[in-house]
């Protein structure tokens, strides 16, 4: 068992239901551990706590454990449910926990916003050892096409069949997760990672996504051949033949674009996390944005992780100067960081977001739905940088389909 498995990459299992519904014993006894505090006290789950766990046979999860939805204790009870809502955006998949209480409107609910955002949902009627749940709103449940479990914590009974469900449910892109660059580098081929070290880069270590392709490019036989970006030429120079591709942190497009031979594909990181965790072509016709912004619009950037900004950093201090290089005046940029993403995104010209590596894909797809519903274009990091620095179809050759995207978007494609 390990804990090493970023939660970005784990399975995101949600519980959900009124209170004492048994939503935190269901998860002590999935996991034969006491991750999560039970107790006979109304609302002991105040706010959305997340475990990551392994859990047999599916490996790395994240449980999302929710305070009830019939919490109706003032207005801290309001902002409770609102929280244990908002978990909606992260779950990949929901367990609707129907306890003493039985299926009531509050599952109904809970029922139809999973459908309305396509997430896998199993009813589980919990406490069975001491509760006789009605045979006919089981019935009635599972003829609405839901997989229905009648479980119990205390004696695990239905806990094997809740597990299968799971692995039933369990989305297809996780069961064998989208490769980063496989498709792109072949068995025995070569790829060039160029790494910049800055300020931000952890001590003695390298960032989440680069260390991320590496591993991807050894997991199907390829190579990879790392370098900082004064190095690149260098390198290029030693090599007996050119690689299949170069893959480069954003910040320094440029200076690689401008050592790089141009018959040698090229992309960044962030591009690459765009197509893994999003959807690239949806991201790249929102770069196209970036010709109609005007002085003085609302630009969100949306940063996954809550990191401390030192210095030049990405998104707080060169993307905003780019683009407002870009555009020629002042923009209006706001930032949004880990899990504040705002509601009303009405007013925003655009939304820039990271390449949301420590996130799950569903947070990003749901951050993209919540944006084409408010009318509100989206793109990221890499694909803006891209866009900003007038080198957009060069970091887009590896990706015909998105190229295309972004040129029915708007034309010419980006400034020179």
């Amino acid at each position: 068992m390990t804990q090493a498995t970023p939660r970005s990459l784990r399975l995101h299992i949600g519980l959900y239901g009124r209170r004492n519904a048994g939503k935190s014993s269901l998860i002590n006894a999935l996991t034969r551990q006491n991750v999560a505090i039970v107790s006979e006290v109304p609302g002991t789950t105040t706010d959305p706590v997340e475990k990551a766990m392994e859990l047999l046979p599916l490996g790395p999860v994240v449980f999302i454990d929710t305070a009830g939805i019939d919490d109706d204790q003032g207005e801290l009870g309001r902002l409770r449910v609102e929280a244990t809502w908002r978990t909606l955006e992260r779950c990949e998949i929901a367990l609707v926990v129907a306890g003493p209480a039985g299926w009531g409107d509050p599952e109904r609910r809970l029922a139809e916003a999973c459908r309305g955002r396509g997430i896998p949902l199993i009813a589980v009627f919990s406490q069975c050892d001491r509760v006789s749940h009605d045979a006919q709103a089981q019935a009635q449940v599972a003829g609405a096409g839901v997989a229905v479990v009648t479980a119990s914590a205390a004696t695990g009974a239905g806990l094997d069949l809740l597990r299968q469900a799971l692995i039933s449910a369990c989305p297809e892109d996780f069961l064998e997760p989208p490769a980063l660059l496989a498709d792109l580098v072949p068995p025995g081929g070569l790829a060039v990672l160029v790494v910049p070290i800055d300020t931000e880069a952890p001590k003695g270590r390298l960032i989440m996504p680069q260390v991320q392709s590496i591993r991807d490019l050894l997991d199907h036989e390829a190579m990879a051949l790392v370098v900082k970006e004064r190095e690149l030429r260098a390198a290029l120079d030693r090599l007996k033949a050119p690689p299949d591709l170069v893959v480069t942190d954003s910040q320094a497009f440029l200076k690689v674009a401008g050592d790089l031979p141009d018959a040698v594909p090229m992309t960044s990181f962030s591009i690459l996390f765009a197509r893994q965790k999003g959807d690239l072509p949806t991201l790249a016709r929102g770069a196209a944005a970036i010709e109609r912004l005007k002085p003085g619009d609302r630009v969100l950037i949306a940063e996954s992780c809550a990191h401390h900004p030192i210095g030049e950093d990405i998104g707080r201090v060169k993307i905003p100067r780019w683009l407002t290089q870009y555009v020629g005046g002042k923009l209006d940029i706001q930032t949004a960081a880990g899990r504040d993403f705002p509601d009303d995104l009405a007013s925003y010209k655009l939304v820039v977001h990271c390449g949301s590596c420590t996130q799950n894909r569903r947070t990003m797809l749901s951050r993209m739905e919540a944006c084409r519903r408010a009318g509100v274009p989206i793109t990221n990091y890499g694909l803006c940088i891209a866009w900003s620095l007038g080198i957009f179809p060069r970091a887009l050759r590896p990706f015909p389909a998105a190229s295309e995207a972004a040129l029915g978007a708007s034309a010419p494609l980006g400034r020179a």
